[in-house]
């Protein structure tokens, strides 16, 4: 049976087209996927993210904990601060990407995929009962009784302002949810319970992530619907948070990224903090960093008229098919074929001629820079 978000009625009030999606029946369209998609790059969209996972990591030896789990140096974290990491196995493979933001001086909030919330927490749990001060770390799962929606678009910040007025009473300290800067997480009053209100986004555009109990997030979507409507405010489906990602060049757990794939091959090395100490993975991912990988995440846009590109399509360099198709798309704001895919490394030149096969033909694209749709 497929589980359900908090907001599922409402989603059905919206008239939401529901999907399953790694185990979830989720909304992936309410009007149309390029309508949704351009209300977020022009105005402002919210997305039902309540599937993903959150996991509260405390404690005197929660930082170390986590740096030797994690791939990114969290001793870099003020209170109030996040970062984009990675969680690996002891071959360099991705078991999850995630954020980890610090709530506390000895508190973690980890937002993580909703497909992995199991296999994280047991990989955590396995972790943590090696730890010799294993009393001084406790990790609660709190999946089930949190919910979060994000809000995303230019025109997110005043919404944002009018949704949560007054100042910030735990983490980042502001006098409104517009003053966070990236990657900046703040705790807010909503109806007289306290949210927590992050600036991160995952579609390339400026927006806001709201972290709530799943008892109160069904209010936090309405009033945002109902003081949305001068912000052009729009609930927005996973085809759309899934071309807006695509168009930023972002990985998606089970596409770019597994636990046969490590972060140097995905070129998120920028994540891995190699100088930080012993962490698992870490002997793999330096040897990477130094002699190089077989294969290498590209992003790629078709250069003529074409089909879209659909993840498992083969890519063709030489005469010779030399990788595949990982995330593949129509690209709303360019109106055109756009992807990303693994190649060998003498491949993912930027400017390189490549083919995707689509149907048994194949058509000319080229390996571009990411995000491969960039605002003038």
């Amino acid at each position: 049976m497929l589980k359900r978000t908090p907001l599922f009625a409402a989603h059905q009030r919206a008239g939401g087209k529901l999907i399953e999606f790694g185990g979830w029946e989720m909304p992936v369209q309410y009007s149309t996927i390029t309508d949704e998609h351009l209300c977020v790059r022009r105005a402002a969209g919210i997305f039902d993210i309540s599937h993903m996972g959150e996991v509260i990591v405390r404690g005197p030896v929660a930082a170390a904990f986590l740096n030797a789990t994690l791939t990114n140096d969290v001793r870099k974290l003020v209170v109030g601060l996040g970062q984009y990491t990675l969680m690996c196995n002891e071959q360099g493979g991705v078991i999850d990407d995630l954020y980890a933001y610090r709530l506390g001086a000895e508190e973690y909030l980890l937002i993580i995929n909703a497909s992995r919330i199991e296999a994280d927490v047991a990989w955590l749990e396995q972790r943590l009962a090696g730890v010799a001060q294993r009393a001084e770390v406790s990790l609660t799962n709190m999946s089930d009784v949190s919910a979060a929606v994000a809000i995303q678009g230019p025109k997110t910040p005043g919404l944002v302002d009018q949704l949560f007025p007054g100042a910030s009473s735990g983490g980042t300290v502001v006098a409104r949810p517009s003053e966070l800067k990236k990657n900046e997480i703040a705790q807010f009053a909503f109806a007289g319970q306290g949210v927590c209100v992050a600036r991160t986004g995952y579609s390339g555009e400026d927006g806001f992530e709201v972290v709530a109990p799943a008892s109160l997030i069904e209010a936090v979507w309405e009033a945002a619907l109902k003081l949305g409507h001068p912000f052009c405010l729009q609930p927005c489906g996973l085809g759309a948070r899934d071309t807006l990602r695509t168009e930023a060049g972002f990985p998606l757990y089970g596409h770019e990224l597994d636990e046969n794939t490590t972060p140097i091959e995905a070129g998120v090395g920028f994540f891995v903090a190699l100088d930080k100490g012993e962490f698992v993975g870490r002997a793999v991912l330096a040897e990477q960093k130094a002699n190089g990988t077989k294969k290498k995440l590209v992003a790629f846009k078709m250069t003529e008229k074409a089909p879209p590109p659909r993840p498992h399509y083969p890519i063709w360099a030489g005469g010779s098919a030399v990788g595949a198709v990982v995330s593949g798309t129509q690209s709303p704001s360019l109106n055109n074929g756009i992807g990303m895919g693994y190649v060998p490394p003498e491949c993912a030149v930027i400017g390189g001629k490549i083919e995707i096969e689509i149907r048994g033909r194949r058509f000319a694209a080229e390996v571009v820079k990411k995000p491969i749709y960039k605002k003038a």
